[in-house]
């Protein structure tokens, strides 16, 4: 198939032009398996939070006023009425010259306006002996001190975590309103290819792409569909990729999308709908036969067989994609500066990511180095790999000892 190579940036261009992430629906979850999610309605408080005035200490609640010129070696000494326990209303009044003992998280008795620690206190009997004056609302929690009645405390749009959820929580809601996990089908292609779990025939290798992909899509906030390995049949692919369009708001495949006479994976999307094929074949080292289809409004992917090449365009293209569609922030990438180790080459013509390990070297400096078997072919490189070095095209190339940016990989540590 003719294929025209563009820029990453154009390619980046057209992704924009054709697909315009929007809402897939929401859906109300349990708050356990709301983390992650993308809340999908504002939310306001339907009660104060505390409800009632509560102690934030462990000791006597009193009047204020009656601990007033208590000191270390003339303590004032009140009488104990009542005792306060956590998850049960005061049954009696605090007067003057009384006391009540109270526990962290109890409420406050009516008639008290403040707590005495219970370190400054000693208890003799019904005697109570207070070592330390008291002011007003001391070690007191107010009533609606932490959330208000009728304050939106959470905004649509908001990624939910552990605190977002114990909000939630607090406000006695035990589902929340999400937006839906965009859901993404993904499958490879090739005579090679086996399934991992099945024997390795000779001459065949295991499928790394539908299994590292999956998770790079659980890893951007959406649901993969697993769907195996299909043969390099026209039919066949027609007939998975359509059903993968039907059950997915997304498909990605690898494999299939050089100009060798088996990969007919550009044919096979392109005979789907339209406006088919956006972008066939991109200007980058790795990821040149990268290929792009818009169906009816869905976007497949068709990355290259070669493991490094087909996460390094999912890193660049896809993933942003899907964190839009999930409603998330798009992560921007990390990036930090180094000096490079040894020279580095692009390709020429094409923009070339140079997959480097980062350390120190004896001067204390932040080193990227080009990884030995930095073969487009070769998972460990991605594996060892830090991040990459991105070399226009340009560029003749990178001087050993000349400065440059690393975009670290996600998920990676960008070293010390």
């Amino acid at each position: 198939m003719f294929r025209k190579l563009v820029t990453i940036e154009e390619t980046q261009k057209i992704i924009c032009q054709h697909f315009k992430p929007h809402p897939l629906g929401t859906e109300e979850i349990h708050l356990l398996n709301a983390a992650g999610r993308t809340l999908a309605e504002d939310v306001t408080a339907t009660l104060n939070i505390p409800p009632f005035d509560r102690s934030t200490v462990d000791g006597y609640a009193v009047n204020a006023e009656d601990t007033f010129g208590a000191e270390e070696n003339r303590p004032i000494t009140l009488k104990l009425t009542s005792i306060v326990n956590i998850g049960e209303m005061p049954k009696t009044k605090v007067t003057k010259g009384k006391t009540a003992e109270i526990v962290t998280g109890a409420p406050i008795p009516q008639g008290a306006d403040a707590v005495v620690m219970l370190e400054h206190t000693e208890r003799a009997n019904s005697n109570v002996s207070i070592f330390s004056p008291v002011v007003k609302d001391e070690n007191i929690m107010k009533t609606a001190s932490d959330i208000r009645k009728g304050q939106k405390i959470l905004t649509k749009g908001t990624p939910l975590n552990s605190r977002q959820i114990g909000m939630l929580a607090a406000i006695g809601k035990a589902k929340s309103k999400v937006y839906r996990t965009p859901r993404i089908a993904v499958l490879s292609t090739g005579p090679e290819i086996t399934e991992p779990g099945k024997k390795l025939a000779p001459a065949k290798i295991y499928d790394i792409n539908a299994y590292s992909l999956s998770v790079a899509v659980t890893e951007s906030g959406a649901d993969p569909i697993y769907l195996g390995v299909i043969q390099d049949d026209l039919n066949e692919l027609q007939k998975a990729l359509k059903n993968a369009l039907a059950s997915a708001d997304m498909v990605i495949t690898s494999g299939g999308v050089s100009v060798g006479p088996k990969d007919i994976m550009p044919r096979a999307v392109n005979s789907l709908g339209k406006p088919g094929l956006i972008v066939c074949g991109i200007s980058i080292k790795p990821g040149k036969p990268a290929t792009i289809a818009s169906i009816y409004g869905k976007p497949v992917f068709s990355l290259p067989g070669h493991p490094a090449s087909a996460l390094l365009v999912f890193d660049l293209l896809v993933r942003p994609l899907i964190q839009q569609m999930a409603r998330k922030e798009v992560a921007k990438p990390t990036e930090v500066k180094a000096v490079a180790g040894t020279r580095m080459f692009p390709a020429k013509g094409r923009r070339t990511y140079v997959m480097v390990k980062l350390a120190r070297d004896k001067k204390d400096r932040l080193t990227a180095t080009p990884l030995a078997s930095s073969l487009s072919g070769a998972i460990t490189t991605l594996a060892k790999a830090d991040g990459y070095v991105q070399i226009p095209e340009n560029v003749q190339f990178i001087e050993a000892g000349e400065q440059c940016t690393v975009h670290i990989l996600n998920g990676q540590n960008p070293g010390n």
